[in-house]
């Protein structure tokens, strides 16, 4: 085991959060604003003791709005910048989370899923946040969101969620969870050199020639640091390609499509999934994060059986996967959709298999997971 700028490299028994942390740590993350929330607080209390030696910040807030509020002000100073909470914080952080989308900020906030709705069971998990991750803050925009199903995962998916922040510009979610969050097993953390870092998009224009909001055919700005000299205006008001605020339709219309088709127009390239023997699937299980750790053993059980059946686990929420689903619905029977809520990902899966595919929702409302025999009853219904 090395330490290399501020990482520990090689091999670690971790705890999900931890490997948030360590994760933040590897893809540059200096800046670190939160505020003590179950199951998340591990993630905290790992960046207050690991930034200060490596010359980062740690700040405690007083609340999640002031904490998504100063990693968007991190951000704008020139550090990568990272914010942690469960569900009842990211409520509060949400109208700052329109704000960084908005202004196209580069950040990431860790949402470690618990039971809701209200204070619901703080120490227990669930999945029910994901529509929240997309559609929490008010108005339309494009979004971001990586689901770790491991403790590994949980430190590559934090990377990968810098890099989408800063090759797209916008706010990344990571949506883990309790189990996950709480679930300690190896970790493996390459050398840096092995490491894929994507740096900050920084303008090559001089000041008076930049303008903050003026993009190219990947439809995403080039950004500055404040302090440079660039005399700039950043709002979260309606605003034209020099930031200035402008009222009117056709400027709405344009910058709208504009957050959302960077997003949109990408998909293929945001979309991970890991697929096993879907292609000549009767059925598929579709699943997500700690949901997607406990449906092995049914559909093993289902194959036994001559049930021809295939998993999909989605290791990025959004984008959904729209295309494969499409692609699959074509030739499955149908669909069994396994996660910790009352079936939100279920929805956008019968949504894309147009009724060509039935889809069957396999639910549990938080603090323990479906039984391997409710997964397999809806297997057998799926395949009839």
């Amino acid at each position: 085991m090395t330490l290399t700028k501020g990482v520990f490299t090689g091999v670690h028994f971790w705890q999900g959060d931890i490997a948030v942390a360590e994760g933040a740590l590897a893809a540059g993350c200096r800046f670190f604003a939160g505020y003590p929330i179950t199951p998340a607080s591990e993630v905290a209390e790992r960046m207050s003791k690991r930034l200060p030696p490596i010359g980062g910040v740690a700040i405690q807030m007083e609340d999640e709005i002031g904490s998504m509020a100063a990693i968007l002000g991190a951000s704008w100073g020139g550090a990568k910048s990272m914010t942690a909470t469960s569900g009842p914080g990211i409520s509060l952080m949400l109208e700052n989370i329109g704000l960084g989308m908005m202004t196209e900020t580069p950040c990431v906030v860790i949402n470690v899923m618990r039971g809701g709705p209200s204070t619901g069971l703080p120490t227990d998990w669930a999945q029910a946040d994901i529509m929240q991750a997309k559609w929490g803050s008010h108005g339309d925009y494009g979004c971001i969101a990586v689901c770790p199903d491991s403790p590994q995962e949980c430190f590559d998916l934090t990377v990968e969620a810098f890099n989408l922040s800063e090759q797209y510009r916008l706010p990344v979610f990571v949506l883990t969870d309790a189990a996950v969050g709480h679930m300690t097993e190896r970790v493996l953390v390459p050398e840096d050199d092995k490491l894929d870092i994507t740096p900050r998009r920084l303008t090559s224009k001089k000041p008076g020639e930049y303008r903050p909001y003026d993009y190219g055919k990947n439809l995403v700005p080039d950004g500055v640091i404040a302090g440079q000299g660039y005399n700039i205006h950043i709002t979260g008001l309606t605003h034209d390609e020099k930031g200035y605020p402008v009222m009117t339709a056709e400027v709405q219309d344009k910058l709208v499509r504009r957050l959302n088709d960077k997003i949109r127009n990408n998909a293929d390239k945001i979309v991970m999934l890991d697929e096993k023997n879907t292609e000549n699937a009767d059925v598929v299980v579709v699943s997500y994060g700690i949901a997607g750790r406990i449906v092995g053993p049914a559909i093993e059980m289902a194959n036994k059986e001559g049930i021809k059946t295939g998993f999909l686990r989605m290791k990025t929420l959004w984008p959904f996967c729209e295309k494969r689903i499409r692609e699959l619905s074509e030739k499955v029977n149908g669909f069994v959709v396994v996660e910790i809520n009352y079936g939100q990902m279920a929805l956008e899966v019968e949504r894309c298999a147009g009724g060509k595919s039935k889809v069957l929702l396999q639910e549990h409302m938080g603090a323990g997971v479906p039984t391997t025999q409710q997964i397999l009853e809806k297997i057998r219904k799926a395949a009839k």
